[in-house]
């Protein structure tokens, strides 16, 4: 290597590690703040707790007893966990299918699961919270079928990517041994799946799992709340805040969602490029 492009690279590595604090500073900022009693993180938001500033664990304990915290993780688990076996169960299917019989029906249904993904959530929302509320949809249960419809354009798309990249003579080697389509799917072409499966999972779960808008539309308020909607009720009348339980909660609600991708992302860049690259 030259040492033009080993300047180039320490280079490139300083930047790139400059912008790495950058984005963690916000992180940092929480975390310490959820440490402080409420007064003193609006007026000194960016200084480390101290003897005078601190607030121990009230915070925390705050969100967790006054708020529901826990409440909040169970319907959210609930939600995301439904959802994200939908997903996976239904799209590879239909991608598979959509794949394997080449018709105009078929055609047309992979070009409306595409074209889902452009179409802005603000163009259905209103019309999807009667409806929900018609159908009783309006549970931690029901709207599992509503991220079914949201997340299978995505999922599709990377799934029928993948499935183009299978060579037909495996499945064909296997019904003439007596597999049904089914078999064929289940047996040989959905353990193939698998880093597409990974990944498709990994990006539905963090999706789901932060999203804010659709529980809070379609979900009966009264009886389920996800974590973005408990950090929502934090905020009172007349712009009374708490700040305190605030941050406490978002720390809470960042670190499983984090770790989780700390551990998955490997499976994210090999499915996605696996989807991407094969057909």
């Amino acid at each position: 290597m030259s040492d033009k492009k080993k300047i180039f690279r320490v280079i490139g590595t300083v930047i790139l590690s400059l912008l790495s604090v950058l984005y963690l500073c916000p992180i940092l900022i929480i975390l310490m703040n959820s440490f402080k009693k409420k007064t003193y993180i609006s007026l000194s938001p960016f200084s480390i707790p101290t003897d005078k500033t601190a607030a121990g664990f009230e915070n925390y304990i705050s969100a967790i007893e006054a708020y529901g915290f826990f409440d909040g993780i169970v319907d959210t688990l609930i939600i995301v966990i439904g959802s994200v076996a939908l997903i996976l169960f239904f799209c590879s299917m239909a991608a598979w299918y959509i794949t394997r019989v080449k018709t105009k029906v078929t055609k047309a249904l992979y070009i409306l699961c595409v074209f889902s993904m452009v179409v802005p959530f603000q163009m259905v929302m209103f019309t999807l919270s009667k409806t929900a509320d018609t159908l009783k949809l309006n549970t931690p249960w029901g709207i599992t079928i509503i991220y079914l419809g949201f997340g299978a354009g995505l999922a599709v798309f990377m799934f029928y990517g993948f499935v183009k990249g299978i060579p037909l003579e495996i499945e064909e080697a296997a019904m003439m041994d007596g597999c049904s389509p089914l078999r064929t799917f289940f047996l040989i072409d959905l353990p193939m799946m698998q880093p597409t499966f990974i990944s498709v999972g990994i990006l539905q779960t963090m999706w789901i799992w932060n999203d804010f808008l659709l529980p809070y539309l379609v979900l009966d308020q009264r009886r389920y709340k996800t974590i973005s909607m408990i950090i929502q009720t934090m905020k009172g009348s007349y712009g009374r805040v708490d700040m305190g339980a605030i941050m406490a909660c978002l720390i809470m609600a960042v670190i499983p969602v984090v770790v989780f991708y700390l551990f998955a992302q490997k499976y994210i860049i090999e499915g996605v490029a696996a989807g991407a690259v094969k057909g």
